[in-house]
């Protein structure tokens, strides 16, 4: 039974708009929260920020027991994109307001061994805390064929190979290596670079590609979720970035949905990491580091005149890790262990 709140949004067109739709997203939390009957815990995450506030206030007037999902670590990623310095009040607050949630959680639920690494430098629950990844959209992601793809039919996609980046774009996941290589591929009539989805940087690629003039960029927005499998299936190779600095404060997600199809997988970002983990383990892709346009230029045509039947044993593989070990049914399961445990 979900049950969405009224008034908690008013959209994004001004930080002032986001401030009043946070604050009475929080105000009716805790309300629901201190008057629902039959309370036996919260579950709650990082969006949006100082959610966690309100399950604390919560936790303390009705002494249930709460679950904190870290999807993304804060102010680490405002202090890794520059947009704060550690010494900031803002930086300050939000970094006690951490200590604050994870000392009263019950249950803390990391996406990676890094991001543990990282809530562990904030107090010591080790006996508190799991790491479970989160599960791709399996109901929606599946392999399908490239001869019958409607997806790639309908983007003049027969005949090509397709290197595509399908996801936010954002500073975290920065695609500059990406973009300066497709322009040493521009005269290359079988390499198509996709960029599908949204995002604060996506108007950074879009004029990248209008001011190099790369004919062989496609640039699409976001696709409907029942179309996903065909999206993501018109790739031959799925690229996955993760930036610098973002190493257990983000999560690279993307791999998952790459995985899902049978995709091999050129991640860029540094290592150690999660995804240069799973590929150091796995071998079903390339890794190149940020900046390194010339290994970028190399992995792309390496993979490109990649036998297909190698790079399709490449894409099984990713395939068999994710059914074998990061399935829905699993770490769902999990998940739901860990709640079972705090709610006895």
């Amino acid at each position: 039974d979900v049950r969405r709140l009224p008034l908690s949004s008013f959209g994004k067109k001004s930080l002032l708009t986001r401030i009043i739709g946070t604050a009475s997203f929080m105000i009716q939390v805790i309300w629901r929260g201190l008057f629902t009957f039959n309370l036996s815990g919260v579950l709650f995450s990082t969006s949006p920020p100082l959610i966690g506030f309100a399950a604390t206030v919560i936790r303390i007037f009705r002494t249930v027991p709460t679950a904190y999902w870290a999807m993304d670590l804060n102010p680490d990623q405002l202090i890794a994109l520059g947009k704060l310095t550690r010494d900031h009040p803002i930086a300050a607050f939000l970094e006690s307001a951490n200590r604050m949630i994870l000392r009263n959680a019950s249950l803390i639920v990391a996406l990676d061994r890094f991001m543990a690494e990282r809530l562990y430098q904030r107090g010591n629950f080790r006996d508190r805390l799991v790491i479970i990844p989160p599960w791709p959209h399996e109901t929606f992601v599946e392999p399908v064929p490239h001869e019958a793809n409607p997806f790639r039919a309908r983007h003049n996609l027969t005949g090509k190979f397709v290197i595509m980046y399908s996801g936010n774009h954002s500073p975290s996941n920065p695609l500059d290596t990406l973009l300066k290589a497709a322009v040493r591929f521009r005269d290359d009539p079988r390499l198509v670079f996709m960029f599908i989805g949204g995002g604060i940087g996506k108007k950074d690629v879009e004029d990248f590609i209008r001011e190099n003039e790369l004919r062989n960029c496609i640039c699409l927005p976001y696709q409907p979720l029942e179309d996903l499998r065909y999206s993501l299936s018109a790739a031959d190779v799925h690229v996955v970035s993760l930036g610098q600095n973002m190493v257990g404060i983000i999560h690279p997600c993307k791999v998952y949905g790459a995985m899902a199809v049978g995709r091999p997988v050129l991640y860029l970002g540094p290592r150690p990491s999660h995804i240069a983990d799973l590929l150091d383990q796995h071998n079903f892709g390339l890794h190149v580091s940020h900046g390194d346009i010339d290994a970028a230029v190399a992995a792309i045509d390496r993979l490109s005149n990649t036998d297909p039947q190698i790079l399709a044993r490449m894409g099984r593989i990713a395939q068999n890790v994710l059914h074998q070990q990061l399935s829905q049914e699993l770490l769902c399961g999990r998940f739901c262990d860990g709640l079972e445990l705090i709610l006895r």
